[in-house]
Order: C-alpha cells, then structure tokens, then sequence
C-alpha cells in the first residue's frame, strides 16, 4: 500500500483554489441553514422575501437582526479564530496535540469568569453595575490575558523565549487554575452554579451586536496576524536553527505567535465560553487534506472551523428544541472520535 505522504500522495492533494471554493460554498450553506432554522418558525422563503423587498413582521425582524444574525456572525469569529489560533500553536510548538487550551490561556480566561460569576457582587464601587451582562465576558479575556503574560514572563530568559518551558509552564499554571475554579465552584450558590455549568461548557445565547464589537479587535488581531506568520511557521518546522539560517526572526516570530494565539483564544473563550476540539480537529483535518504549508492551512483554517461551530451551534439550538444543548458538549461528541479516528488512521498507514 502507498504512503500517503510520498510524491504521489502529494500530487493527489486537491488545488489550493478548490479547496477554497468547497469551504466557502460549505460555509455560505452553514450561514444560511442557521439564518433560516429555529424555534422561531422564520424559514428560507421569509427570507427570501425580505432580500425581494416583502417586509417582515416585527418578531421575524427581531428573530432576524437581534438574535439569529449577531449569533451567526460571532459563531463566524469564535470558529474561525479557534482554528487559526489551534494551527499557530502547533506550528509553533511543532506538536500537532497542540490547541488554544494547550498554554493555559483558556484555564486563565475560565478562572475569570469564575471569578466574575462567583464574586462578582463583591466588587466595589458599583463595578458589576457598569458593565452588567458583559462582566463575565471582560473578567474572562482579563484572565486570559494576565495568564499569557504571566507565561511569557516565565518562559522567557533575556531576549529567548523557550516555547518547550512556555508548554509546561501552561500545563502547570492550567492545573493552578483549575483547582482555584474547582475552590469557587465549591462554595457557589445553586445559581450561581447553573451559570458556571453553562458557561463552561460553551454557548453563542448571549450573543449581541454589542459583544461581538468588543471581541472582534482581539480576535481580528489573530485573523490577520496569522497569514503573515504563515511562512515562518514553514520554516520554523525545520527547526530553528535551520528557520534563522534561512533568515527568519524566530524570537519575534515566537512573540506575535504567541500573542495572537493569546488574543484571538481569549477574546474567543470570553465571549462563547469553553469550546473545545475546534482548534485541535480542524488542522489535523486540513493537513491530511491538503499538506502541511500554513500559508493554506490558515486561511483554510478559519473558513473550516467557522462553518463548523455554526453547523455546531445549529444543531444545540434546535436538537432539543425551544431548549438549548451547550455547544461545547457538541464540539466534544463529534470531535474526539474524530480525533482518535484520525490518529489511528495514521498509526495504521504508518505501520504500512
């Protein structure tokens, strides 16, 4: 049996630009079925009708405006984000097991929801007031950020960032913050219970024009920062000192990685909660697909993993509906055996 990761295999890779077409077609239909599929009963013909000038009633434009176009457009961002975010981790580590969640940077943005959900009322000076809805969604991209900079702290020494101690250092610090999420977790109320169960396991219900606007600048920063590190993370796989021969700045390369990843999963995990297996599935599927080279993987990346949180999203608003299943419980269901599927598909091959 051929290896598929001989010449041959490689010629049998679909074009760059037909792997494009499919993903945008496939997310153009993810948007369109989570535009038109609900409780709610406003279906493909209303629509049609509203592009065609038939005005809407007043539910329809509020099912519409308020509620199904702001969770389509954030379940776009978060999706599309978590995947980019899950290929410059692994190409930065060199690890295709690496995700966002893999430095800690979703441990330290849970710890701050927590934090907010649990203790928010014992803020002073009429904090939680101020930013209401919106306090878990700040504290959670605060912890995010304050965990990625305290490991960067750690992991670098004089100009050289060490990416081997900035994994362990995230392994360590993500079981510091679980065990303080599980202290909070102990002694909070029953609602206040409810709330962490929910947000922990990932849900686009609290989605707003208003919530999307304050995530989109960190997540925009990962989006576009990506493709231009796409060609250092190709030559960073050669290992770095061969990346520096070949006249890659590897420590500034390191440094914007891992800040992108770190925006991009905060913003990401602060606005939708924990969803997990998007940015680690969604890679490995591209590569088998199309080859290692991140100057596809990332854009490939974000139209994938878009089109595959809003299908996700879909299918927790309407499996059990007029209730809600939590995405994250979706993304898990479906992407462990996918996971596992993928590394024994390769162990087999490999032993071939």
């Amino acid at each position: 049996m051929l290896s598929l990761t001989g010449p041959l295999a490689a010629d049998r890779r679909p074009s760059r630009a037909t792997v494009s077409l499919v993903l945008t077609v496939f997310v153009l239909a993810a948007s369109l079925l989570s535009l038109t599929s609900g409780a709610a009963g406003l279906g493909l013909g209303d629509l049609l009708g509203a592009l065609f000038g038939e005005g809407l009633s007043a539910r329809d434009k509020v099912v519409l405006y308020d509620i199904r176009l702001p969770r389509l457009a954030l379940g776009l961002a978060v999706g599309g984000t978590l995947a980019v975010c899950g290929v410059l981790l692994q190409g930065l580590f060199r690890n295709p097991l690496a995700d966002p969640g893999i430095v800690g940077v979703s441990a330290g943005a849970g710890l701050g929801a927590v934090l907010s959900i649990v203790l928010g009322g014992l803020l002073p000076f009429g904090i939680a007031s101020t930013f209401g809805p919106s306090l878990v969604s700040v504290a959670a991209g605060l912890g995010g950020w304050i965990t990625t900079l305290l490991l960067y702290r750690i992991a670098t020494n004089g100009r050289r960032t060490d990416v081997a101690m900035m994994l362990l250092a995230g392994i360590a610090l993500s079981a510091l913050t679980g065990a303080a999420t599980g202290v909070l977790t102990y002694v909070a109320d029953d609602r206040q219970l409810r709330d962490l169960t929910f947000w922990g396991m990932g849900s686009l219900a609290g989605a707003t024009w208003t919530k999307l606007a304050a995530a989109l600048p960190l997540m925009g920063f990962a989006l576009l920062v990506a493709p231009r590190l796409a060609r250092g993370l190709n030559a960073l796989a050669l290992g770095e000192a061969q990346a520096a021969h070949m006249g890659v700045d590897v420590q500034r390369l390191k440094r914007f990685a891992i800040l992108a990843a770190a925006a991009g999963t905060g913003a990401a995990v602060a606005v939708s909660g924990g969803i997990g297996f998007i940015g680690l599935v969604v890679p490995h599927l591209l590569r088998q697909a199309q080859g290692p080279d991140h100057r596809r993987l990332v854009p490939h990346a974000a139209l994938l993993g878009a089109g595959l949180l809003v299908l996700a999203d879909l299918v927790s608003r309407t499996i059990v509906a007029p209730a809600e299943l939590p995405i994250g419980i979706l993304t898990a269901l479906f992407g462990a055996p996918v996971f596992l599927w993928m590394l024994l598909h390769n162990s087999l091959l490999r032993g071939r």
